[in-house]
């Protein structure tokens, strides 16, 4: 009987050849959509599962109310000494309590040549807290100080297949450190994805006096920490022992600072660290998860746009089978039978889909990644994915043929035979309806793409405070730089590469320090915040060419500028002084005064999404206080041509160290990284959901020119013009596209607004934006259905009416 069903199944595809490749190519394409959504959203959700431990893991938190603003806030970095008082006195809870260093991008010096490769500092215990897999060496190498473990793809590109352990390297000319362990690569979508190589934290107490000084220092909130709950406790349970931690176990001084901010100490588990990034009130509550959850209901709409458009072309054409059914119930075929020829056409036409579906997610893969920046695979050696795919073959199956099954089973035959069956005036209603419900969304997703790409550029265009533009940055990690920072900015000067040569403590782009415990005039007792604190040299604000809003910038003829302070407009409006020049800002700690000389405009160095930080830029004499050299490129030279010039510069002074640089245009470029991932994806989905819906269209419009070309023909021969025909045939598409846009517009207003109230800094959604989607949509409808209705509307009526 299944054998039965479908040979005919597979004769009504060959007969109706464009009806075939709508509905196949249509399902396709959203079932294609549909399945890379789904690789996505796994590879998401499966972020950091890759560690054993992933339950137990967590990174130390403090939560605080801001004295002044009353507002919740949270923190990520904490004073080195808590470590060891957590491993003391809360032991019994934690089977690891780990420091770590930022990861950044190290030169490694192995004999004679340099690589960059991105490592990170670690506490002991890290391999076992990660699980790592180690091919050479164990979870206990690295006990030593100068341990360091590297990644199987790092040993074969430095290495060539030769052992490295035991090889002694340098990493950036300054932290000696031994190869005693290599472990197999880290999947990608997870914390450790990108490094390449671990350190033992102790090197970094040896090699960088700061940090061995802040070992004992509570007042310096520099580190990160992570821990791993004992093996039966949880991180809920944790959490509440030591959510009084401050007012227990910290030093008095610290008690009273932690008082005066009702600061709670809590553990951030591993699963919130990349779906839940976002903070409310100082608690994870938001993040990626908005955008997995979004793509996952875009995947399911656009594979329900395919099949919608099965189901009103089967339903479409239910008069030319109309006589098949008569047929089959006089002969004694109960209804149950028809269901199942039915939906066993149903599920040929998935199936041909979705094998075309595996070629097109097959070749398409490879771009998407590109795209989405992922390492997506096709999981062909996975069971659970072929039994995923079954159950999705099934589903669309069910979904696209059983409306159709049951509409055309329910027909009588008495009336079928004898041709009265008439279907009426609202037969047609329920597929109006799912064409209303499949523009619906394309215009909904249209709207919002639209807002997405204008919060985009509204952030975009906000001013930044300086000019980015041919402005490049280096670091200089290596101690040879010292001593040769000014001869290497001549240098530059003299050649004529750039126009401006600066030194700072941090990027333009960036807030490497935050400082709290400052003085000023009038200032209030709850006023306690923190500030961005960025050393730079006389020459920053010509290089990077900032706005002085009030006073004056640094420079060398003024000898006390080194007891002086520049603020931005933030730290200005929030000190809340007049005129703050000549007024001084006092440390508390080390009761230095800095007389505030200037006020520049503020400059985005952190989200451009969020207010500005409020910002001290202290002036430093020596560049070797300092780590970034700041290059505004002659405007006269290209790029490469300047590069090349500032590298043989960079050998001939410091040839231990590799030439690294970042232009500073694309570091604030990558702020807006995942508003533009949405914002691609967003319009490579809305194509593909409008292609899919205006296959259906076309497909029904075909029917109708076909249904009403006796119609057509008399018309024609009444004298009916071939506009007037175009209009007719029109008329019903455009009016149920008109009601798509009214039905879409509140409810794309009402969800993108929501998104929007995630940003501080943000557009308004302006009114043409639903008025051109709107007129996109019919525009697109027309252009659609207007091929077929001239078609109808040029054919000869003596052929229409032949059979008359």
């Amino acid at each position: 009987m299944l054998k039965n069903y479908l040979k005919i199944a597979f004769r009504n595809l060959i007969k109706n050849k464009v009806y075939s490749f709508i509905n196949i190519g249509g399902l396709a394409v959203g079932m294609a959509v549909a399945m890379l959504i789904g690789l996505w959203v796994y590879d998401e959700v499966s972020y950091n599962r890759n560690y054993q431990n992933y339950d137990r893991i967590a990174q130390v938190h403090n939560h605080i109310i801001e004295p002044l603003e009353k507002k919740a806030d949270y923190a990520t970095t904490l004073p080195q000494p808590l470590a060891k008082v957590l491993r003391e006195k809360y032991g019994h809870l934690f089977k690891h309590v780990i420091l770590l260093q930022w990861a950044g991008d190290y030169s490694m010096r192995i004999g004679e040549n340099n690589y960059v490769k991105k490592g990170q500092f670690f506490d002991n215990g890290v391999i076992d807290m990660f699980s790592l897999k180690m091919i050479k060496g164990s979870k206990e190498s690295l006990n030593e100080p100068q341990a360091i473990v590297i990644s199987e793809s790092t040993t074969k590109s430095l290495f060539a297949g030769k052992d490295p352990i035991g090889q002694i390297i340098k990493l950036n000319n300054k932290i000696n450190c031994k190869i005693t362990g290599v472990y197999e690569d880290i999947a990608k979508n997870s914390f450790l994805g990108d490094i390449q190589f671990i350190g033992n934290f102790e090197n970094t107490k040896a090699s960088f006096p700061e940090v061995k000084a802040n070992e004992t220092n509570w007042h310096n909130s520099s580190q990160r920490l992570f821990v791993q709950t004992a093996d039966n406790v949880s991180v809920e349970q944790a959490n509440a022992a030591i959510k009084n931690f401050y007012f227990k176990d910290a030093p008095d001084d610290y008690k009273k600072l932690a008082k005066e901010y009702q600061a709670i100490l809590y553990l951030n588990p591993m699963k919130n660290w990349y779906l839940y990034s976002e903070f409310k009130d100082g608690y994870p509550s938001d993040g990626r998860i908005t955008f997995v959850w979004l793509f996952a209901i875009v995947g399911l709409f656009v594979l329900l746009l395919a099949c919608i458009n099965f189901m009103n072309l089967s339903t479409a054409r239910s008069e030319k089978r109309a006589k098949e059914v008569g047929i089959r119930k006089a002969i004694g075929s109960v209804k149950a039978q028809l269901v199942n020829q039915f939906l066993s056409e149903s599920f040929l036409v998935v199936f041909f889909a979705f094998i075309i579906t595996l070629i097109l997610v097959s070749v398409s893969i490879i771009p998407f990644n590109e795209l989405t920046d992922k390492n997506i695979k096709m999981p062909f050696d996975n069971l659970y994915f072929w039994l995923i795919c079954l159950t999705f073959i099934i589903s669309t199956s069910l979904l696209s043929g059983i409306y159709p099954a049951f509409y055309l089973s329910s027909f009588e035959p008495i009336k079928v035979l004898k041709g009265t069956i008439r279907l009426g005036k609202y037969a047609s209603l329920p597929r109006k309806v799912l064409v209303v419900v499949q523009f619906t969304v394309s215009i909904i997703l249209i709207i919002g793409t639209v807002i997405v790409y204008q919060q985009i550029q509204y952030a975009q265009n906000r001013p930044i405070g300086y000019n980015k533009e041919s402005l490049i940055r280096i670091p200089m990690d290596d101690p040879n730089f010292n001593n040769n920072k000014l001869i290497m900015k001549e240098e530059i000067l003299r050649n004529g590469v750039a126009d401006n040569v600066a030194f700072s403590s941090s990027p333009v782009t960036s807030i490497w320090d935050n400082w709290g415990g400052f003085t000023w005039k009038g200032k209030k007792p709850e006023s306690e915040s923190s500030f961005s604190v960025t050393y730079i040299n006389e020459d920053y604000g010509k290089t990077i060419q900032w706005k002085i809003k009030q006073g004056r910038d640094y420079s060398k003829e003024f000898s006390t500028d080194s007891a002086a302070v520049i603020i931005n407009e933030s730290a200005a409006k929030y000190i809340g002084l007049k005129n703050p020049i000549g007024e001084y800002i006092t440390n508390d700690d080390t009761k230095q005064r800095r007389q505030i000389i200037g006020v520049v405009e503020d400059v985005i160095a952190d989200s451009p999404y969020e207010p500005v930080k409020m910002g001290f830029y202290w002036y430093v004499k020596n560049p070797n206080d300092v780590g970034q050299m700041l290059v505004k490129i002659n405007p006269n030279l290209s790029a490469n041509e300047a590069l090349k010039k500032i590298e043989l510069i960079q050998k001939k002074l410091v040839p231990s160290a590799p030439f690294q640089f970042k232009f500073t245009s694309d570091e604030y470029g990558q702020k807006f990284k995942s508003e533009q991932l949405i914002g691609e994806l967003a319009t490579l989905f809305t194509v593909l959901a409008i292609f899919i819906s205006c296959l259906g269209l076309f497909g029904l419009a075909s029917f109708v020119a076909e249904q009403r070309t006796k119609e057509i023909g008399i018309r024609k021969v009444l004298g009916a013009s071939i506009a007037n025909l175009w209009q007719m045939l029109s008329r019903d598409f455009v009016v149920l596209v008109i009601i798509s846009c009214l039905i879409a517009a509140p409810i794309a207003y009402y969800f993108m607004s929501n998104w929007l109230q995630k940003y501080n800094y943000r557009t308004e959604i302006s009114w043409w934006i639903f008025v051109a989607s709107g007129f996109g949509a019919l525009l697109i409808t027309l252009l659609t259905v207007s091929y077929q209705a001239i078609k109808a509307a040029l054919m000869n009526p003596v052929k229409s009416l032949k059979a008359e």
